[in-house]
C-alpha cells in the first residue's frame, strides 16, 4: 500500500509543509487480479487479506493449499499467473529450485507496468533483471523487504559509510521502488513466537522426542 499511494513520498512532503498531490497518484486494489507465489502458511495469510480487498486471486506452487481454493484462488502455471496479475506477490522458500526464479525470462511473461512484492527471500529475484524491466517499464512498481546481497548491508547502521554495492544503490534510485530492511518479520509477538519455538524444538531434541518442526530437504522438480 505504501508503494502503491507513495506514502514515503507524501510523508517527506508535507514534513516540508508540501500538500500538493502531483505525482501521488495511486490505483484502487479492490478488483485486481493478485498472483501469489508460493502458497505456504504465509502465502495463505497473503491470500487471506487481499480476498479481504476483493481481489482475483491466482496462485503458483507445486502443492496446492485447500484453503487458498475455498477462497477462490486458482492455481495456473507461472507465466500465466504473471501475464495476468497486476500484483505479484512472492512467499516461496530460497531453494535450488527457486533462485532467480524472477528472471530475464520470467519477466518478459510479466503483465507491463505490474507490481512485484518480494518479503520471502532476497535470492528469488534477481536483481539485474529487475532493474532493466524497471528501466524498460515492464516492472511498474518493486517493493522489496530482502535483497540477495543483504548479508552485507541489512541489520547494519551503514549511514555514515559509502556501501560498495553499486546495483542496490541503483535501486535506490528509482522513484517506484521502496525498499525495507528484513523487517516484515519484526514484531513482538513474532520474536516470542521464534524463541519459543526455538526453546522447544531443543527441548525436544535434548529428551529425543520427536521435533515437530524438523524439515527433512528432498530435492524437487524445478518450479519454473
Amino acid at each position: 500500500m505504501a508503494l502503491n499511494r507513495k506514502l514515503y513520498r507524501a510523508y517527506n512532503r508535507v514534513r516540508d509543509d508540501n500538500f500538493a498531490l502531483e505525482g501521488l497518484l495511486g490505483f484502487d486494489v479492490h478488483g485486481k487480479t493478485v498472483g501469489v507465489v508460493g502458497t505456504g502458511k504465509i502465502g495463505e495469510c497473503f491470500a487471506r487479506i487481499m480476498h479481504g480487498f476483493g481481489c482475483k486471486l491466482l496462485a503458483y506452487d507445486v502443492q496446492e493449499n485447500p484453503t487458498c481454493l475455498s477462497l477462490g484462488m486458482s492455481y495456473v502455471p507461472l507465466p500465466e499467473l504473471l501475464s495476468r496479475a497486476d500484483i505479484v506477490s512472492l512467499h516461496c522458500p530460497l531453494l535450488p529450485s527457486t533462485h532467480h526464479l524472477i528472471n530475464t525470462d520470467s519477466l518478459q511473461h510479466l503483465k507491463p507496468g505490474a507490481m512485484l512484492i518480494n518479503t520471502s527471500r532476497g535470492g528469488l529475484v534477481d536483481t539485474t533483471a529487475a532493474i532493466e524491466a524497471l528501466k524498460s517499464g515492464r516492472l511498474g512498481y518493486l517493493g522489496i523487504d530482502v535483497y540477495e546481497r543483504e548479508s552485507d548491508l541489512f541489520f547494519e547502521d551503514l549511514s555514515s559509510v559509502i556501501i560498495q554495492d553499486d546495483t542496490f544503490q541503483l535501486l535506490q534510485s528509482f522513484p517506484n521502488v521502496v525498499i525495507t530492511a528484513h523487517q516484515a518479520f519484526f514484531t513482538q509477538e513474532a520474536l516470542h513466537n521464534i524463541a519459543e519455538t526455538t526453546l522447544n524444538n531443543i527441548s525436544a531434541v535434548e529428551s529425543g522426542q520427536p521435533c515437530p518442526n524438523r524439515v527433512d530437504y528432498r530435492p524437487t522438480r524445478r518450479l519454473v
